[in-house]
């Protein structure tokens, strides 16, 4: 089997289950997602899997998943979070893909307005992974709160006010927002 017969469609869930249009490696330009004409493609240990079980487009959709490709993976994270892999993957095969991608569009939309309204260039990483943890319901009351109570702040206060926010309702709720390495 050779990677030139890998095909890709979804640009927001990966092959093995990170979250990509969530991604602090990828808003900075570093990957391109796991498509044939990306490094990423080339150097991935899942896509040539994909490739001889009949060019599949979640790892769930396989009979063997997980596997032992698995090992390991969510005992780290880079700029990209591994921690969710499985679970993320579960959630997606439990309520379908198309309403997974919905709601990680609707993370988007979240994540791209706390980068725009809220942050004043340092908190791209952290916004990401905050986004990544926390579920689309809470993202929003967050957000409904920065709203209201920072209108009249200049953009380092706000940010400093959202992260406050985050940090607060991830340690009220026992999330590490940290990555780890």
């Amino acid at each position: 089997m050779s990677i030139k017969e890998f095909e890709r469609t979804d640009d927001l869930f990966s092959l093995c289950g990170l979250n990509c249009g969530l991604c602090a490696y990828r808003l900075q330009g570093g990957c391109n997602g796991c498509f044939k004409d990306s490094s990423c493609a080339a150097v991935c240990r899942m896509a040539p899997c994909s490739v001889k079980h009949g060019n599949l487009q979640y790892c769930y959709e396989c009979s063997e998943y997980p596997c032992e490709k698995y090992d390991g993976f969510d005992s780290y994270d880079t700029l990209v979070l591994h921690r969710n892999q499985r679970k993320d993957m579960q959630k997606a095969k439990e309520i379908g893909i198309e309403a997974y991608r919905a709601e990680q569009r609707e993370k988007i939309k979240i994540l791209n307005r706390f980068l725009r309204d809220y942050d004043d260039g340092s908190k791209q990483v952290f916004l990401c992974l905050a986004v990544n943890m926390l579920e689309v319901n809470d993202l929003n009351h967050i957000l409904e709160k920065a709203e209201s109570a920072t209108a009249s702040m200049s953009l380092p206060e706000k940010t400093i006010f959202l992260e406050n926010e985050i940090r607060s309702f991830a340690r009220d709720n026992n999330i590490s927002l940290y990555l780890k390495n």
